[in-house]
Protein backbone atom coordinates (compact mmCIF):
# COMPACT_ATOMS: atom_id res chain seq x y z
CA UNK A 1 0.00 0.00 0.00
CA UNK A 2 0.89 3.53 -0.64
CA UNK A 3 -0.14 6.92 -0.56
CA UNK A 4 0.63 10.17 -2.28
CA UNK A 5 2.97 12.96 -0.99
CA UNK A 6 3.85 16.27 -1.40
CA UNK A 7 7.80 16.26 -0.39
CA UNK A 8 9.75 19.37 -0.62
CA UNK A 9 12.76 16.84 -0.71
CA UNK A 10 15.40 19.73 -0.71
CA UNK A 11 15.03 23.47 -0.82
CA UNK A 12 13.90 23.99 -4.38
CA UNK A 13 13.06 20.58 -5.25
CA UNK A 14 8.98 19.64 -5.02
CA UNK A 15 7.24 16.37 -5.83
CA UNK A 16 4.36 14.64 -5.47
CA UNK A 17 6.05 10.96 -4.16
CA UNK A 18 4.23 7.60 -3.60
CA UNK A 19 5.31 6.47 -0.21
CA UNK A 20 4.57 3.86 2.21
CA UNK A 21 0.79 3.76 3.42
CA UNK A 22 1.08 4.60 7.96
CA UNK A 23 0.40 2.50 10.45
CA UNK A 24 -0.81 4.17 13.77
CA UNK A 25 0.97 3.36 16.99
CA UNK A 26 -0.92 2.77 20.48
CA UNK A 27 -1.51 6.77 20.97
CA UNK A 28 -1.50 7.76 17.14
CA UNK A 29 -4.02 7.78 14.83
CA UNK A 30 -3.96 8.01 10.80
CA UNK A 31 -6.05 10.73 9.13
CA UNK A 32 -6.98 11.38 5.83
CA UNK A 33 -6.91 14.94 4.65
CA UNK A 34 -9.62 16.29 2.88
CA UNK A 35 -8.16 19.56 2.19
CA UNK A 36 -4.90 21.28 3.19
CA UNK A 37 -4.50 24.62 2.81
CA UNK A 38 -1.23 26.50 1.14
CA UNK A 39 0.35 29.71 2.10
CA UNK A 40 3.25 32.29 1.89
CA UNK A 41 5.14 29.75 4.76
CA UNK A 42 4.85 26.86 2.70
CA UNK A 43 6.83 28.81 0.06
CA UNK A 44 9.43 29.81 2.39
CA UNK A 45 10.07 25.80 2.95
CA UNK A 46 10.46 25.51 -0.45
CA UNK A 47 12.88 28.15 -0.92
CA UNK A 48 14.82 27.24 2.11
CA UNK A 49 13.93 30.70 3.95
CA UNK A 50 12.80 28.97 7.22
CA UNK A 51 15.34 29.00 10.07
CA UNK A 52 16.97 25.52 9.77
CA UNK A 53 16.28 24.94 13.50
CA UNK A 54 12.60 24.90 12.66
CA UNK A 55 12.53 21.86 9.41
CA UNK A 56 13.47 19.00 8.53
CA UNK A 57 14.22 17.59 4.99
CA UNK A 58 12.98 15.87 3.16
CA UNK A 59 9.67 17.16 4.41
CA UNK A 60 5.98 16.46 3.66
CA UNK A 61 4.27 19.61 3.23
CA UNK A 62 1.16 20.80 5.05
CA UNK A 63 0.11 22.87 9.04
CA UNK A 64 -3.57 23.78 7.35
CA UNK A 65 -5.58 20.77 7.06
CA UNK A 66 -9.10 18.94 7.94
CA UNK A 67 -10.14 14.85 7.22
CA UNK A 68 -11.51 12.07 8.30
CA UNK A 69 -9.97 8.97 10.74
CA UNK A 70 -9.04 6.07 9.42
CA UNK A 71 -7.47 3.92 11.86
CA UNK A 72 -6.51 4.36 15.81
CA UNK A 73 -4.11 3.20 17.55
CA UNK A 74 -4.51 0.07 20.28
CA UNK A 75 -5.08 2.51 23.66
CA UNK A 76 -7.19 5.33 21.58
CA UNK A 77 -10.20 5.13 23.11
CA UNK A 78 -12.20 8.40 21.94
CA UNK A 79 -11.79 8.29 18.79
CA UNK A 80 -13.09 5.87 15.94
CA UNK A 81 -12.31 5.45 12.40
CA UNK A 82 -14.85 8.00 10.63
CA UNK A 83 -14.77 10.47 12.78
CA UNK A 84 -14.15 14.24 11.01
CA UNK A 85 -11.82 16.03 12.43
CA UNK A 86 -9.05 18.65 13.03
CA UNK A 87 -5.66 18.35 14.48
CA UNK A 88 -3.27 20.65 16.34
CA UNK A 89 -0.05 20.50 14.13
CA UNK A 90 1.90 21.96 16.79
CA UNK A 91 3.35 19.53 19.21
CA UNK A 92 3.67 20.45 22.46
CA UNK A 93 5.89 17.59 25.04
CA UNK A 94 3.40 18.89 27.29
CA UNK A 95 6.11 18.10 30.05
CA UNK A 96 7.77 21.77 30.23
CA UNK A 97 7.11 24.98 32.16
CA UNK A 98 6.05 26.35 29.02
CA UNK A 99 3.60 23.77 28.47
CA UNK A 100 2.19 23.24 32.46
CA UNK A 101 1.36 27.15 32.51
CA UNK A 102 -0.63 26.55 29.18
CA UNK A 103 1.74 28.54 26.61
CA UNK A 104 1.96 25.96 24.28
CA UNK A 105 2.90 27.32 21.14
CA UNK A 106 6.61 28.15 22.88
CA UNK A 107 7.13 24.88 23.92
CA UNK A 108 10.70 24.27 25.09
CA UNK A 109 10.51 21.24 22.23
CA UNK A 110 9.89 22.49 18.74
CA UNK A 111 7.84 19.93 16.65
CA UNK A 112 5.46 20.56 14.17
CA UNK A 113 3.45 18.55 10.96
CA UNK A 114 4.50 20.33 7.72
CA UNK A 115 8.20 21.48 9.27
CA UNK A 116 9.67 19.13 11.26
CA UNK A 117 7.32 15.57 10.61
CA UNK A 118 4.83 14.81 7.95
CA UNK A 119 2.22 17.32 7.37
CA UNK A 120 -1.62 16.94 5.68
CA UNK A 121 -0.62 17.34 2.35
CA UNK A 122 -0.99 13.79 2.04
CA UNK A 123 -3.49 10.89 1.45
CA UNK A 124 -2.55 10.21 5.23
CA UNK A 125 -1.38 11.92 8.16
CA UNK A 126 -0.27 10.76 11.43
CA UNK A 127 -1.09 12.36 14.21
CA UNK A 128 -0.65 12.21 18.27
CA UNK A 129 -4.57 11.33 18.95
CA UNK A 130 -4.12 13.84 21.93
CA UNK A 131 -4.06 16.75 19.35
CA UNK A 132 -7.33 15.32 17.35
CA UNK A 133 -10.07 17.59 18.01
CA UNK A 134 -13.30 16.26 16.49
CA UNK A 135 -15.77 18.10 14.12
CA UNK A 136 -19.75 17.86 14.38
CA UNK A 137 -21.49 16.31 11.35
CA UNK A 138 -22.90 19.84 9.94
CA UNK A 139 -19.46 21.11 9.88
CA UNK A 140 -17.73 21.67 7.35
CA UNK A 141 -14.31 20.19 6.09
CA UNK A 142 -14.01 23.20 3.97
CA UNK A 143 -14.43 25.71 7.28
CA UNK A 144 -12.94 23.20 9.29
CA UNK A 145 -9.29 23.38 6.67
CA UNK A 146 -9.15 27.06 8.18
CA UNK A 147 -8.82 26.30 12.04
CA UNK A 148 -5.28 26.32 12.08
CA UNK A 149 -4.55 30.00 10.49
CA UNK A 150 -7.94 31.28 12.71
CA UNK A 151 -6.32 29.83 16.07
CA UNK A 152 -3.31 31.85 15.40
CA UNK A 153 -5.82 34.82 14.86
CA UNK A 154 -7.94 34.19 17.56
CA UNK A 155 -4.98 33.75 20.30
CA UNK A 156 -3.56 37.02 18.68
CA UNK A 157 -6.89 39.15 19.48
CA UNK A 158 -7.41 36.97 23.10
CA UNK A 159 -3.83 38.76 24.05
CA UNK A 160 -4.77 42.25 22.34
CA UNK A 161 -7.97 42.45 24.15
CA UNK A 162 -10.34 44.18 22.15
CA UNK A 163 -12.92 45.85 23.36
CA UNK A 164 -16.87 46.18 21.93
CA UNK A 165 -16.88 49.20 20.21
CA UNK A 166 -13.43 49.75 19.15
CA UNK A 167 -11.93 51.26 16.11
CA UNK A 168 -9.89 48.52 14.49
CA UNK A 169 -7.58 48.64 11.92
CA UNK A 170 -6.11 45.73 10.03
CA UNK A 171 -2.53 45.55 7.96
CA UNK A 172 -2.87 43.87 5.88
CA UNK A 173 -5.22 42.18 3.17
CA UNK A 174 -4.13 38.03 2.65
CA UNK A 175 -5.23 35.50 4.47
CA UNK A 176 -4.13 36.24 8.14
CA UNK A 177 -5.66 39.86 7.56
CA UNK A 178 -8.73 38.74 6.19
CA UNK A 179 -9.39 36.01 9.32
CA UNK A 180 -8.30 38.97 11.56
CA UNK A 181 -10.87 41.00 10.06
CA UNK A 182 -13.90 38.34 10.34
CA UNK A 183 -12.86 37.35 13.43
CA UNK A 184 -12.85 40.47 15.67
CA UNK A 185 -16.09 41.04 14.67
CA UNK A 186 -17.04 38.41 17.98
CA UNK A 187 -16.20 41.17 20.58
CA UNK A 188 -18.44 44.13 18.58
CA UNK A 189 -16.09 46.79 16.89
CA UNK A 190 -17.78 49.80 16.34
CA UNK A 191 -16.01 49.55 12.68
CA UNK A 192 -13.62 47.49 11.03
CA UNK A 193 -11.07 49.42 7.99
CA UNK A 194 -8.32 47.80 6.41
CA UNK A 195 -5.28 48.90 4.87
CA UNK A 196 -4.22 46.59 1.58
CA UNK A 197 -1.99 46.83 -1.14
CA UNK A 198 -4.44 45.43 -3.72
CA UNK A 199 -7.95 47.20 -5.01
CA UNK A 200 -8.62 43.09 -5.81
CA UNK A 201 -8.88 42.19 -2.34
CA UNK A 202 -11.67 45.42 -1.39
CA UNK A 203 -14.89 43.10 -1.99
CA UNK A 204 -13.62 39.97 -0.38
CA UNK A 205 -13.09 41.90 2.80
CA UNK A 206 -16.25 43.32 2.33
CA UNK A 207 -17.74 39.71 2.57
CA UNK A 208 -15.97 39.92 6.55
CA UNK A 209 -16.84 42.95 7.82
CA UNK A 210 -14.39 45.22 6.38
CA UNK A 211 -16.06 48.79 6.14
CA UNK A 212 -13.39 50.66 4.34
CA UNK A 213 -10.99 49.22 1.99
CA UNK A 214 -7.95 51.83 1.46
CA UNK A 215 -5.01 51.19 0.23
CA UNK A 216 -2.89 54.45 1.57
CA UNK A 217 -3.45 56.49 4.48
CA UNK A 218 -5.27 54.50 7.55
CA UNK A 219 -5.92 57.93 9.16
CA UNK A 220 -3.02 57.36 11.85
CA UNK A 221 -3.44 57.98 15.34
CA UNK A 222 -7.12 57.24 15.20
CA UNK A 223 -7.84 53.79 16.02
CA UNK A 224 -8.38 52.10 19.15
CA UNK A 225 -6.93 48.52 18.12
CA UNK A 226 -4.37 47.81 14.86
CA UNK A 227 -3.79 44.11 14.05
CA UNK A 228 -0.63 44.14 11.74
CA UNK A 229 -0.52 40.88 9.53
CA UNK A 230 1.46 41.64 6.83
CA UNK A 231 4.71 40.65 8.17
CA UNK A 232 7.43 43.61 6.90
CA UNK A 233 8.98 46.22 8.85
CA UNK A 234 7.11 48.70 7.06
CA UNK A 235 3.71 47.51 8.38
CA UNK A 236 4.50 46.84 11.85
CA UNK A 237 5.67 51.05 11.54
CA UNK A 238 2.37 51.94 10.29
CA UNK A 239 0.15 49.83 12.95
CA UNK A 240 1.96 51.38 15.67
CA UNK A 241 1.29 54.96 14.27
CA UNK A 242 -2.15 54.12 13.32
CA UNK A 243 -3.67 54.17 16.97
CA UNK A 244 -4.44 57.16 19.06
CA UNK A 245 -2.70 57.59 22.26
CA UNK A 246 -3.39 54.46 24.71
CA UNK A 247 -4.11 52.64 21.80
CA UNK A 248 -3.50 48.85 20.84
CA UNK A 249 -1.52 47.04 18.41
CA UNK A 250 -0.99 43.19 18.23
CA UNK A 251 1.88 41.60 15.38
CA UNK A 252 0.64 38.86 13.74
CA UNK A 253 3.23 39.14 10.73
CA UNK A 254 6.69 37.34 10.66
CA UNK A 255 9.41 39.37 9.15
CA UNK A 256 12.28 38.10 7.37
CA UNK A 257 14.92 36.82 10.15
CA UNK A 258 17.14 39.67 11.02
CA UNK A 259 14.78 42.70 10.07
CA UNK A 260 15.27 45.73 11.73
CA UNK A 261 12.53 48.44 12.64
CA UNK A 262 13.22 52.10 14.14
CA UNK A 263 11.12 53.96 15.48
CA UNK A 264 10.74 57.30 17.85
CA UNK A 265 10.87 55.37 20.98
CA UNK A 266 9.31 58.55 22.98
CA UNK A 267 6.15 58.38 20.85
CA UNK A 268 5.52 54.71 22.46
CA UNK A 269 5.95 55.96 25.90
CA UNK A 270 4.46 59.62 25.06
CA UNK A 271 1.27 57.41 23.40
CA UNK A 272 1.27 55.38 26.52
CA UNK A 273 1.04 52.18 23.90
CA UNK A 274 0.41 48.29 24.50
CA UNK A 275 2.30 46.39 21.93
CA UNK A 276 1.63 42.49 21.64
CA UNK A 277 3.26 39.76 19.53
CA UNK A 278 1.69 36.45 19.02
CA UNK A 279 3.52 33.31 18.02
CA UNK A 280 0.95 30.46 16.58
CA UNK A 281 -1.28 29.17 18.41
CA UNK A 282 -1.91 27.32 22.34
CA UNK A 283 -3.91 24.32 22.87
CA UNK A 284 -6.42 26.41 24.61
CA UNK A 285 -6.75 28.64 21.77
CA UNK A 286 -7.27 25.56 19.13
CA UNK A 287 -9.48 24.27 20.89
CA UNK A 288 -11.70 27.38 21.41
CA UNK A 289 -11.54 28.18 17.93
CA UNK A 290 -12.87 24.41 16.99
CA UNK A 291 -15.66 24.85 19.72
CA UNK A 292 -16.67 28.61 17.34
CA UNK A 293 -16.69 26.44 14.42
CA UNK A 294 -18.52 23.37 14.91
CA UNK A 295 -21.07 26.00 17.21
CA UNK A 296 -21.41 27.65 13.43
CA UNK A 297 -20.85 31.05 15.00
CA UNK A 298 -17.82 31.46 12.09
CA UNK A 299 -17.80 29.93 8.61
CA UNK A 300 -14.31 30.70 7.62
CA UNK A 301 -14.36 28.67 4.69
CA UNK A 302 -15.93 31.65 2.64
CA UNK A 303 -12.63 33.10 2.27
CA UNK A 304 -11.31 29.90 0.11
CA UNK A 305 -11.00 31.44 -3.71
CA UNK A 306 -9.22 28.34 -5.33
CA UNK A 307 -8.96 25.35 -5.22
CA UNK A 308 -6.50 22.85 -7.06
CA UNK A 309 -5.80 19.10 -6.83
CA UNK A 310 -2.84 17.60 -5.19
CA UNK A 311 -0.99 16.72 -8.58
CA UNK A 312 -1.56 20.29 -9.30
CA UNK A 313 0.56 21.89 -6.61
CA UNK A 314 2.42 23.95 -9.13
CA UNK A 315 -0.45 26.03 -9.86
CA UNK A 316 -1.87 26.50 -6.42
CA UNK A 317 1.66 27.89 -5.75
CA UNK A 318 1.76 30.19 -8.30
CA UNK A 319 -1.64 31.71 -7.79
CA UNK A 320 -0.17 32.37 -4.30
CA UNK A 321 2.77 34.28 -5.90
CA UNK A 322 0.19 36.07 -8.50
CA UNK A 323 0.00 39.98 -7.73
CA UNK A 324 -3.62 40.06 -10.00
CA UNK A 325 -6.98 38.85 -9.34
CA UNK A 326 -8.58 38.42 -5.77
CA UNK A 327 -7.07 35.93 -3.88
CA UNK A 328 -8.53 34.37 -0.65
CA UNK A 329 -7.86 30.76 0.69
CA UNK A 330 -5.79 28.54 -1.52
CA UNK A 331 -6.30 24.56 -0.66
CA UNK A 332 -5.71 21.64 -2.01
CA UNK A 333 -7.98 19.11 -1.93
CA UNK A 334 -7.32 16.17 -1.43
CA UNK A 335 -10.22 13.84 -0.52
CA UNK A 336 -12.79 16.44 -0.59
CA UNK A 337 -16.07 16.74 1.46
CA UNK A 338 -17.48 13.83 1.09
CA UNK A 339 -15.04 11.02 1.28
Amino acid sequence: MTRRALVVEKPGTIRVRQLPALEPGPDEVIIRPAYCGVCRTDLELLRGEIDPAYVRYPLTLGHEWSGTIEAVGADVEALLPGDRCVAECIVPCGRCSFCKAGDTNVCEIYEELGFTREGGASDQVLVPARLVHKLEPSTSLLDAALVEPCSVVLRALEKAGPKSGDRVLVVGDGTIGLLAAYLVSLWSPSEVTMLGRRPEQAQLAKSVGVAAFETSGGNPGTFDLAIEAVGVAEAVATSIGAVRRGGRVVLLGLPPAGQTLELPADMLVNNDLTIAASFGYTSAAWGRMVDLVNAGRVQPGRIATHRFPLEAFAKAFAALESLEGTRGKILLEIAGEDH
